[in-house]
């Protein structure tokens, strides 16, 4: 394995980059590549022309909350008044609903984040005599709803060329689509500060467009008028944003909303028209987020003792373990015990899930082999939700360790190690070479090292319960601290090889290299 300098670092990242597309704003696609983009601009400009209500229909997840915020603020810019409702996800269930179509008596419906497998929703409207226009990126079932125009890159005959995108950027195309038609004086990029946090909290790949577009919203949260991104600066207090910022500190305390309560509050967060809204709504994310943490690490525990080791993956449920933090238990577990995981919670004899994998499956793929059993199902390669009376769990784990079963070695997560590093040479140019090629995120990892030949020197659990491992390691006699979160146990050997990403830690205005484990080999 070699031995990564400083200028071998350098180069290995910038390699990533080169010959990359659309690396200039400029170089962008359009939006006239999307398939039904014009026809459903005409119908939204006619909708406008001749006052007709216009509905916004978004989802309670990050993307769902900042692609409703990118389309209602947009219509604001153009003076349109809209309606906008997200969903509750205890309430109203998910997206486009038929709970939902209730509630429209009239005009033009548009969803963003979500429409794509609203078939009986769809159907409702159509016998209301509404138009639906849909804008979705999730993966395009056998069904598709009867809608008077749709637009999400994942059709078989839409042509944008880059297929992995999240719904806000395909509400962003729809909005750069109707400035375009009434030639409106509203500067997109006022948008990407939004846009940004969409991207890295829906775990899109950080390649091509979306590295582009993360690149400049993260120059953008910094700059942003937005009341609300002025009310993250101060809280967070940062010269720059990186992707983890997104990712660990402003995306959960947003979905906070949507998973302990109503996603409104995290919407009237992001549309706040002053400071005052703007921190009003952040104390109650924050308060929200609080919440979910406690309750999170509480079914956390509860379902790795319900874990079975044999298992090819986790599949654990439990009576109304709260629907709103299954997703990140789900990831949690998935990460830990490295193996798919399946968590449902059940209420009245229905089991709702959410599915995590971190390997190189695709979990669409292999709950679609059962969909006998399921009531429904959605989502990505990596992330998916799903239901079924409560009677067929025995079966449904069955059936998913079986089909885990056949090609085992696909449930193992490669480390993408660059190579072997000496810790003493981490300094602070080191990791400003790592800052330099930001962001980072799927298909594109922050770059990981091995340590090979550690003496374990001190190991100690901290955290109110315990859940993080502190390490202070010697490295050929250079001593050096390490973490790894979300780990219980104590490490007892004297000497390990680690796997380890490298951070800023910026604590009272000193800078220093934090060491997180990824793995203990």
């Amino acid at each position: 394995m070699q031995v990564i300098t400083k200028k071998e670092l350098y180069n290995l990242l910038e390699a990533r980059h080169e010959n990359k597309t659309y690396s200039r704003l400029a170089s962008i696609p359009k939006p006239d590549s999307f398939k039904d983009i014009k026809k459903a601009t005409k119908r939204i400009i006619k909708a406008i022309s001749t006052n007709e209500q216009i509905t916004i229909v978004g989802d309670y997840d990050v993307d769902g909350v900042v692609s409703t915020t990118i389309v209602v603020d947009f219509f604001r810019k153009i003076n349109v008044d809209v309606n906008y409702i997200i969903p509750n996800r205890f309430e109203h269930g998910y997206g486009l609903s038929p709970k939902i179509v209730d509630m429209i008596d009239e005009g033009l419906v548009i969803t963003v984040d979500n429409g794509i497998s609203a078939v009986l929703a769809a159907l409702k409207l159509k016998e209301k005599n509404i138009d639906l226009i849909i804008t979705d990126h999730h993966t395009v079932g056998e069904i598709i709803p009867n809608a008077y125009a749709i637009v999400n890159p994942k059709q078989e005959d839409c042509t944008f060329p880059f297929k992995d995108i999240c719904g806000a950027q395909v509400a962003w195309y729809l909005c750069a689509s109707i400035k375009k038609e009434l030639n409106a004086d509203v500067d997109l990029q006022e948008f990407f500060d939004l846009l940004c946090v969409a991207i890295i909290a829906d775990i899109m790949p950080m390649t091509s467009l979306n590295y582009t577009m993360v690149r400049h919203g993260l120059k953008k949260i910094k700059t942003s008028q937005r009341p609300a991104f002025i009310k993250i600066n101060e809280m967070m207090n940062k010269d720059l944003f990186v992707s983890d910022d997104v990712g660990f500190i402003i995306a959960p305390k947003i979905n906070s909303a949507g998973r302990m309560d109503d996603a409104s509050i995290a919407l009237s967060f992001l549309l706040s028209q002053n400071e005052y809204e703007a921190n009003d709504a952040l104390q109650m994310l924050e308060e929200l987020n609080c919440y979910r943490k406690t309750l999170q690490e509480e079914i956390s525990q509860k379902a790795s003792k319900a874990t079975d080791k044999n298992d090819n993956a986790v599949i654990v449920w439990g009576e109304d373990w709260h629907e709103g933090v299954i997703g990140i238990v789900a990831s949690k577990l998935s990460h830990s015990q490295k193996k798919p995981a399946f968590i449902f919670s059940i209420k009245d004899g229905i089991a709702k899930g959410s599915a995590r994998a971190n390997a190189n499956i695709n979990l669409h793929t292999i709950i679609s082999e059962t969909a006998d059993l399921l009531i429904g199902f959605g989502g990505h390669k990596n992330a998916a939700g799903l239901s079924l009376k409560a009677e067929n769990l025995e079966k449904f784990k069955e059936k998913i360790n079986s089909i885990l079963n056949v090609e085992p070695e696909e449930l193992h997560i490669e480390h993408d190690v660059l190579g072997e590093l000496d810790a003493s040479c981490v300094d602070l140019e080191f990791l400003d070479i790592i800052e330099n090629f930001e962001p980072y995120g799927l298909e594109n990892h922050r770059p990981i090292f091995k340590i090979s030949n550690s003496k374990v020197l001190k190991s100690q659990l901290f955290g109110k319960d315990q859940n993080h491992l502190k390490l202070t390691l010697s490295n050929n006699g250079f001593i050096f601290e390490a973490l790894n979160f979300h780990a219980n146990r104590k490490i007892l050997a004297d000497n390990i090889d680690v796997v380890v990403s490298i951070n800023k830690n910026e604590f009272r205005g000193q800078i220093n290299p934090q060491f997180l484990i990824q793995d203990i080999l």
